[in-house]
């Protein structure tokens, strides 16, 4: 018994002299110099803290600039130029190795990828009918209205990833439906909701993560995605409607109920609010329900 008491001791010995030493083999292989080291990313939908409802799903695609601190954000001639991210099997993979260089930088991310026109003034839209379905190759009307920005500063090369914590640029309007009190019967299911009146075109700046409403461009009515039995989404560029416009109309079993309202569509924020509706179309109420940051 002694005699196998000593054996396993000195088993247990020589495998932790061996496992020490893997260790110090691991360290001894790391990364010598800024231009040996990868570049690794670790990428964070707003929802965390498309985009499906809640978070990246696999075959999304992002694009990336790298840029020296001290030098500006350029088309061309940066460190990373658009470089396309592809989640696959829960890492962001790129065409081909990516690696540091020496100095310090800051991070660019924005998705979905585009081919990228201008730094301060790339063109985007959201699409006006956002009930569209994903197909193969094609995002949803309303995934790929949903603009995502990131940005992380003064990075330099490591071993830890570059963390590119996401928000949305866009703003976002939630309608709920609820039934009124003089509302006979049931409310269906299969309501239709439009936005009216706001202007569907922007410009991007990706060096500062801020869209700004296209100053020419033509208002246009969007169609509201929906989420669920009585409530709906639409993916809005921010801007603000100084008038009292008609602005949501909700199509309920042929009948059309119009509610005209001033708004503000604050960037990064989904408004939320309850339209009441009643026997009577012109007496559509709403109610104000808050807004809401980083939504899923």
């Amino acid at each position: 018994m002694k005699k196998r008491i000593l054996y396993i001791g000195v088993a247990l010995s020589m495998m932790t002299f061996a496992s020490c030493s893997s260790d110090n083999d691991v360290s001894t292989e790391a990364p010598k110099s800024a231009k040996e080291t990868p570049m690794t990313f670790d990428v964070i939908h707003p929802s965390q803290t498309k985009a499906t409802a809640t978070e990246f799903e696999n075959g999304d695609k992002i694009g990336v600039y790298i840029a020296k601190t001290d030098m500006p954000l350029e088309i061309g001639g940066n460190t990373l130029n658009n470089e396309q991210l592809t989640l696959t099997s829960s890492k962001w993979t790129p065409s081909k190795n990516l690696f540091w260089d020496e100095g310090s930088y800051n991070a660019y991310a924005y998705y979905p990828y585009m081919n990228v026109t201008s730094i301060e003034d790339q063109p985007v839209s959201v699409a006006t009918d956002q009930t569209t379905a994903e197909t193969d190759g094609a995002l949803s009307g309303y995934e790929a209205s949903d603009l995502l920005y990131a940005k992380t500063s003064n990075v330099a090369a490591s071993t830890s990833p570059v963390t590119l914590n996401f928000k949305h640029v866009m703003s976002k309007l939630t309608i709920r439906l609820v039934k009124g009190e003089d509302f006979e019967g049931d409310m269906p299911a299969d309501a239709e909701i439009f936005i009216h009146n706001t202007v569907p075109t922007a410009t991007f700046d990706i060096s500062a993560g801020i869209v700004t409403r296209d100053v020419k461009g033509k208002k246009a009515t969007i169609k509201a995605h929906q989420e669920s039995d009585f409530q709906f989404g639409a993916i809005i560029v921010p801007q603000r409607l100084d008038n009292r416009v008609p602005l949501v109309e909700v199509i309920m079993k042929g009948v059309s109920y119009l509610f005209e309202s001033k708004f503000l569509f604050k960037p990064g924020v989904d408004h939320l609010v309850n339209l009441v509706i009643t026997n009577n179309p012109e007496q559509v109420k709403i109610e104000v329900g808050g807004e809401v940051e980083n939504w899923q």
